[in-house]
This record gives structure tokens, C-alpha cells and sequence, in this order.
């Protein structure tokens, strides 16, 4: 069995190994499992046994591979659930296609979505994975990546009520192992909406005047070149840049996709049924924002809005007003276009390709 986790904004594939043998009734997952993953037993369990099947009452030993990188997320619940009933000789998967397992199970077999998928199977289709079984509120996203079969499932009843209609069973009949050997049955068939120009309020075509300043940021969006706008308030500094994103180029296919898996993994990414991201981002983080949410970081590193502003803008609106420490830690992702995290188990690094815009006001007092 194959699932993916992320790591960093990329997907990694992650082998699931389940043995059963005789020994006491215990159930344990290894290969540096986070919290969630350790819980998942508990979530496979009721959901195996509210679905009409048998938990093994024997030693069950669940090994994440490679065992010497940190795993986090509830992802794998799917690929331990199936493990477990393929092992113990319930369930029967095909074997003609190498299937990626991704979701996470609720208590009565229902399946919830997850985030990062879309770099997941980005991972599994150039690793040569030919189909990804997950929640069907993760489909439209999954079906984003081109040549790969994408089987959604609500609950995991629809996948054992087939394989009984192929075998011959009646329900509940645990005669002999379901084999599960037509599961296009099951391939997601929802039609993706056909990506259109985003129509947005503010076009910078609306903007009357102000000639000079327009000229300005019409030379910085051919370039992608940074721009500070200074004057009194009132004078439509931010009105403008908040307009700035009509004037840039048009994002590429590697652009689009780059951008896209960067909001996914970062769980930002709420329309996949309307395509890749094709506008390019405009963040406009707050003045008190932290270090941390303005490069990322976290226990768990997560993307900070420089990275979720990649191939976009940056806006930093009242720019004096931002703490110092924060402003310095821009240095490097502008010099470098990538951000850098550290931490004791892992090194991350998260794209941070973009145009940072600011405007300010003459002096305080005003």
C-alpha cells in the first residue's frame, strides 16, 4: 500500500507495510508517526467494524517507510484501513495498476478530505503511479494533475458493496476475500468547469488620472521590479496597488501549477473545481503580522505569506508601521526568491518569487 504525506509544499511517498501475527491483541504504527497518525488506529478500527468487517484480534504491526522521516497528517487512515483488510484476507485489490491511498477516515467509514493533495499526486504521477483512490471532496483538486485515474469515494461501503456485486456475495458474507477488480466503476466523472479570466471589482482601468504614478507601476508590473508609493492620505496609494494585479502578465502552465500546490499545501486552496490558480496572488498581510507568519515556520513548517505571494505581489500597506524585525527578514527572500526554515529534524525551503509593493505616509502625524 502507498500513501503521500507532505513535506515542506512537496508530496513524498510513503510505503504503508501492515503484518499480523499471533500474539496479543495490540495494534502499533512506526517509522516516526506525529500524534494524529498514532490516533488513526483508533479511527480505523470503528471504522473497519461499522463497516461490517472484522478487526484482527492479533498483533498488528503498521510500518511507515521510509522509517527515518517524520510523518504528519491523518492521510494515511486509508492506506492502514485497507492494508489491514488486505492482509487479513478481506479485501483483494487490484494489482494491474500502482494505486496511491490518500484520506482520512471518520469512525462510522466515511471518508473526510485532506490537505495537500494537489502536490501529492503531482509526486505519485512522476514516480509512475497510474491512479490515486481518495475523498471525493478532494476529486476536482486530485483531477488538476493531467493522465492519472482519480476513483472518489464517499465511504468506504462503496468500495466493499462492489466487490461483493463481483463476487458473488451476499452482504456480510465473509465466505471468502473480496476482489476488487473493476474499479473504474468508481473513477471520479464530475466535469471540471473550464477556466475563465477571473472578473474581479478593482480594474486598473478604472483608475482616472494620476498619470505619473501609473506610468510607474505600469513600468514595475513589465518587470516585476519592487515599488514604494509615499503621499499624504487620501491620495489613492493603495487604491492603485490594490489594482496592480490586472496590469501583470498572465501566469504560464509551470506557474500555474507551482502556485497552485503552494495555497494546497498550505489548505488555502478553495476552489479546485474551477482549475488552476491563474491569477497571479495579492497578499496584503496586516502591520502586526509575526515573523513567522510573514516567512512561515511552525512546528510543523507551513508556507508564510512571501511564499503564498510567490509569482504575485506582496503588498505591505502603512510600511512604517511594521515591526523592524519583521521588515529585515525580507532581505533574504528578496536576494534569494526562497525562504529557508530550519529546524532540528528537517530543513525546508518554500519559494518566494515575488513583487513587493509598499506605500506610507510622508510622517506619522498624518
Amino acid at each position: 500500500m502507498y500513501s503521500a504525506c507532505l513535506y515542506g509544499i512537496d508530496g513524498v511517498l510513503i510505503q504503508v507495510e501492515v503484518d499480523i501475527s499471533n500474539g496479543l491483541p495490540q495494534t502499533s504504527i512506526i517509522g516516526l508517526p506525529d500524534s494524529a497518525i498514532r490516533e488513526a488506529v483508533e479511527r480505523v478500527r470503528a471504522g473497519i467494524k461499522n463497516c461490517g468487517f472484522t478487526f484482527p484480534l492479533q498483533r498488528t504491526t503498521i510500518n511507515l517507510a521510509p522509517a527515518d522521516l517524520r510523518k504528519e497528517g491523518s492521510a494515511f487512515d486509508l492506506a492502514i484501513a485497507l492494508g489491514i483488510l488486505c492482509t487479513s484476507g478481506q479485501l483483494a485489490l487490484p494489482q494491474r495498476e500502482r494505486l496511491l491511498l490518500i484520506g482520512e477516515l471518520a469512525l462510522d467509514g466515511s471518508l473526510r478530505p485532506v490537505t495537500g493533495v494537489l502536490p501529492m499526486v503531482d509526486r505519485a504521477k512522476r514516480e509512475g503511479f497510474s491512479s490515486v483512490m481518495l475523498p471525493k471532496a478532494n476529486a476536482a483538486e486530485a483531477a488538476l494533475i493531467e493522465n492519472v485515474n482519480i476513483y472518489a469515494l464517499e465511504h468506504l461501503n462503496e468500495l466493499f458493496a462492489l466487490g461483493e456485486k463481483e463476487a458473488g456475495l451476499a452482504p456480510k458474507d465473509k465466505s471468502c476475500p473480496l476482489s476488487i477488480s473493476s474499479l473504474a466503476k468508481l473513477r471520479f466523472k464530475e466535469a471540471l468547469c473550464q477556466v475563465s479570466a477571473t472578473h474581479t471589482t478593482e480594474d486598473y482601468a478604472d483608475v482616472l488620472g494620476q498619470h505619473h504614478v501609473k506610468r510607474a507601476l505600469t513600468i514595475a508590473a513589465a518587470g516585476m521590479h519592487n515599488i514604494m508609493l509615499m503621499g499624504p492620505p487620501g491620495t489613492g496609494k493603495t487604491m492603485l496597488i490594490k489594482r496592480l494585479p490586472t496590469i501583470l502578465p498572465p501566469m504560464t502552465e509551470t506557474e500555474a501549477l507551482e502556485t497552485t500546490k503552494i495555497f494546497s499545501a498550505a489548505g488555502k486552496f478553495k476552489e479546485p473545481s474551477a482549475g488552476l490558480l491563474r491569477t497571479r496572488p495579492f497578499r496584503s498581510p496586516h502591520h502586526t503580522i509575526s515573523t513567522g507568519g510573514l516567512i512561515g515556520g511552525g512546528t510543523i513548517p507551513k508556507p508564510g505569506e512571501v511564499s503564498l505571494a510567490h509569482r504575485g505581489i506582496l503588498f505591505l500597506d502603512e510600511l512604517p508601521e511594521f515591526n523592524r524585525q519583521v521588515l529585515e527578514v525580507l532581505r533574504q527572500p528578496l536576494e534569494d526568491k526562497c525562504v529557508t526554515i530550519s529546524r532540528a529534524r528537517a530543513v525546508h525551503t518554500f519559494p518566494a518569487k515575488f513583487m513587493l509593493a509598499a506605500s506610507m505616509n510622508p510622517c506619522p502625524c498624518r
